[in-house]
């Protein structure tokens, strides 16, 4: 029998609060004629304001949806709908063969597929403009070299020659190096307390982009990485894959007025390996990727090249996603906790922070701010990547007592994503 998603899995697919409502009013069987599923689709037709129902069809494996309303919400409202009818009354959705325009629309995505994953029909010329891309990215660094050492002779405090930052960003869009753009735009709001390490660090990135060929294989792609290079998932995953059945250990959102950022994390169950998987989206629609909390998912990862490898691909899935052991996932102490964010900037000096489980912390607000606490050491709380009223739900699962977290440590402290309860059941904290 098929492994039907949780409602809170199907919800979490959701643009917005809005959608999520509507969805409901759709997950009867009433407005639904035609539904089916072959285990690896879904499909239906929803009756709607106007003669014509809306036909809508879910691939279940990214997951990929196709609805002819003329919504601009990315899923709709009858795609979320279809996934709760199917996920709580799987009598209405039987078991059969895709009716034809929704295993049409099945045939195109594969054959896209297919063809995004062919390799290149002139490797030759694409070779060539690899060749020029790295020609280029390596005159931007090194004027960024430049222009950085500038500002040091002038000394940080002397504004008289320093003008904003972003027609040197915009120099290095050019440069097709978009990473170090993003890094530069970043000087002009940061406090000047930070600015001196951020000019040492953005000048250790600069010099290592004009000498990519001389670093060693790991490395060279660490810095291709921050530079701005990517990777295809498809590229990606002709790599050497992990197969484990990996525990999701929390996700968080973020977004700006481009696209909506999720962050998935997991950890190996056999293999103990971290992974993040990222998935976007854009304005007023949700990232297609959506992985239950503490749900354990059998699949193959494929690792990003670099260093520290942490970003993954999402590859062959054995299943849907199943609950999770009932105890919360072994974690580390504070002092443990730093010595492991040390060790991962030793491979990776742009490393910002490291996915960390503190095991037996207690939240704490003190004067100075918010800390966790293990009794022997503390931490102190990113309270720029985590909202408030996050923390105070912290405090109220842990109700002073020590509780398993999940988040990021980095040199700016410890950003809680999931908390485990009493209960054993894991807390989302990345939203307000």
């Amino acid at each position: 029998m098929e492994e039907r998603w949780s409602t809170e899995h199907v919800l979490s697919l959701a643009p917005d609060a809005a959608s999520r409502k509507a969805a409901g009013k759709l997950s009867s069987p009433a407005p639904w004629s035609g539904t089916g599923t072959d285990g690896a689709a879904l499909w239906g037709e929803c009756r709607g304001s106007g003669r014509t129902p809306y036909r809508t069809v879910i691939e279940l494996a990214t997951p990929a949806y196709q609805c002819s309303c003329p919504s601009r919400k990315f899923p709709c409202k009858h795609a979320l709908g279809l996934l709760l009818l199917w996920s709580g009354a799987p009598e209405a959705v039987p078991t059969g063969e895709a009716a034809d325009w929704a295993a049409e629309w099945l045939r195109a995505r594969r054959e896209r597929a297919e063809k995004r994953a062919a390799p290149p029909a002139d490797p030759e010329a694409a070779r060539r403009r690899a060749e020029r891309r790295g020609a280029r990215v390596a005159a931007g660094a090194a004027e960024l070299r430049l222009r950085l050492a500038d500002r040091i002779r002038h000394g940080l405090a002397d504004q008289s020659t320093a003008g904003p930052w972003e027609e040197v960003a915009a120099r290095m869009v050019d440069a097709q190096a978009p990473g170090l753009a993003t890094r530069v735009r970043e000087l002009d709001t940061l406090p000047e307390e930070r600015l001196l390490a951020e000019y040492a660090m953005l000048h250790l990135l600069a010099t290592a982009a004009t000498r990519i060929d001389e670093l060693p294989p790991e490395l060279a792609a660490t810095v291709r990485a921050r530079v701005g290079y990517t990777l295809d998932a498809a590229e990606v995953l002709t790599g050497p894959t992990v197969r484990d059945r990996w525990l999701v250990l929390g996700s968080r959102d973020t977004a700006d007025e481009r696209l909506t950022t999720r962050r998935v994390w997991l950890r190996g169950a056999k293999t103990g390996r971290p992974a993040l998987l990222l998935a976007f989206g854009r304005p007023g629609q949700a990232p297609d990727l959506a992985l239950p909390t503490g749900h354990l998912l059998e699949a193959e990862l494929a690792y990003h090249p670099g260093a520290r490898p942490l970003r993954a691909a999402l590859g062959t899935r054995y299943g849907a996603p199943e609950p999770g052991p009932a105890a919360p996932p072994a974690g580390l102490t504070v002092a443990e906790a730093v010595a492991g964010y040390g060790t991962a900037v030793a491979d990776d000096p742009w490393l910002d922070s490291w996915p960390t489980v503190l095991a037996g912390v207690v939240p704490v607000r003190a004067p100075d701010g918010w800390h966790l606490t293990d009794g022997h050491h503390t931490v102190p709380v990113s309270t720029s990547a985590v909202p408030e009223a996050a923390l105070w739900r912290l405090v109220a699962v842990s109700t002073g007592r020590p509780l398993t977290v999940f988040g990021e440590y980095g040199h700016q402290g410890f950003a809680p994503v999931t908390a485990w309860s009493a209960e054993h059941r894991p807390v989302g904290l990345s939203s307000s």
